[in-house]
C-alpha cells in the first residue's frame, strides 16, 4: 500500500529518474517507477524496499502506461497522487539534412508522444479533472538547457525539449481550473549515462558528408560535458523542490556551467551561432 504522498516517475532504471527516486524516497514518499524490463524493476525493488513500486511499461505504449495508471489508482486507495515526473527520454544525434528519418519519428515519439501517454493517464489521479477532494498533484517535466539553445547535431532531442516547453506551458494553462501545477526542470550536463552513449554514436555514416570533422569535434564535446557534468542527486533534489515548494518556479534550471546558462538566457542568438561554429569548425 502507497504511503501518504506518493509519485510516479518515468525512466528510473538510471541517471536522472533513479537518482530522484533515491532523493524522494529518502524525504517520505512511496515511488511508482517505470522500467521497460522486468529484470530492471526486480533489482531497483531489491534496492529500494517497500517504498518502491515498479511499472513496467514503454512510454511509447499507451495501453501499457494506462495499464500502469491503474495499478497505481489501485494501490492509491482513493487518494490522490502527489507527482507525475516525466523523466522518460533518450537523445538521437546526427545532422538533420542526413539523419534517417525513421530515427528523427522514433526520437518525437518517445520524448514527446511518450510525455503525452504519461500525462493523459495519470492526470486523473493527481486531480485534473476534479473528481478528487484533496490537495492536487504536480507534474514536473524534465526538459534541458537544450530546450532553448539547440547545439548543431543535436537536433532531434533539441527538438523535443523545445516542444517539451511548449507542451508544459500550454498544459499548466490548461490545468488551472484544477489546481494542477506544471513545472519544468531544466537541466544543463549531467553525469548520466545518456551521456556514456555519445561514444556509440556512429559518425561514420556521415563520413561523406561536410560534417564528418565537426562531428568528431562534437562527440567529444559531449563526452567532455558528461565527465564534468553535475551528480544526478542535484537534480534529483530540484525536482524534490519542483513537487513541493509551497510556490514553485515555473521553470528550474541547473547547470554545472553559468556560462551555459548565459548563452541559454541572455546572449543574441546570432553571437551564440558564430562561438559554436567557431568551436565545431563549422566557419
Amino acid at each position: 500500500m502507497a504511503q501518504s504522498k506518493s509519485v510516479v516517475i518515468t525512466g528510473v532504471s538510471t541517471g536522472i529518474g533513479h537518482a530522484a527516486t533515491k532523493v524522494l524516497l529518502g524525504q517520505g514518499f512511496h515511488v511508482f517507477g517505470s522500467v521497460r524490463k522486468t529484470a530492471d524493476g526486480e533489482r531497483l525493488k531489491a534496492e529500494f524496499g517497500e517504498a518502491f513500486t515498479p511499472l513496467i511499461f514503454d512510454v511509447v505504449d499507451e495501453a501499457a502506461v494506462r495499464a500502469g495508471a491503474r495499478q497505481v489508482e489501485a494501490a492509491l486507495g482513493g487518494k490522490t497522487l502527489a507527482g507525475l515526473v516525466n523523466n522518460a527520454g533518450i537523445a538521437v544525434a546526427g545532422p538533420l539534412l542526413y539523419l534517417p528519418v525513421e530515427e528523427f519519428r522514433h526520437q518525437l515519439e518517445v520524448n514527446l508522444t511518450g510525455v503525452l501517454n504519461a500525462t493523459q493517464a495519470f492526470a486523473p489521479l493527481l486531480g485534473a479533472g476534479g473528481e478528487r477532494v484533496s490537495q492536487p498533484g504536480r507534474i514536473v517535466n524534465i526538459s534541458s538547457v537544450g530546450g532553448r539553445n539547440a547545439n548543431p547535431f543535436m537536433g532531434p532531442y533539441c527538438t523535443t525539449k523545445f516542444g517539451l516547453e511548449g507542451f508544459s506551458e500550454s498544459l499548466r494553462r490548461e490545468l488551472l481550473p484544477f489546481g494542477v501545477d506544471v513545472v519544468v526542470v531544466a537541466p544543463g550536463a549531467v553525469a548520466t549515462p545518456i551521456w556514456d552513449k555519445a561514444e556509440q554514436v556512429d559518425v561514420a555514416r556521415y563520413a561523406n558528408t561536410p560534417y564528418a570533422k565537426a562531428l568528431e569535434r562534437m562527440r567529444g564535446f559531449m563526452l567532455s560535458l558528461g565527465k564534468s557534468g553535475l551528480p544526478p542527486e542535484r537534480i534529483g533534489e530540484t525536482i524534490a523542490t519542483a513537487l513541493t515548494a509551497p510556490a514553485p518556479k515555473v521553470r528550474y534550471v541547473i547547470s554545472p556551467s553559468p556560462m551555459q546558462v548565459l548563452m541559454t538566457e541572455i546572449l543574441p542568438k546570432r553571437t551564440i551561432d558564430k562561438a559554436t561554429g567557431k568551436r565545431l569548425g563549422l566557419i
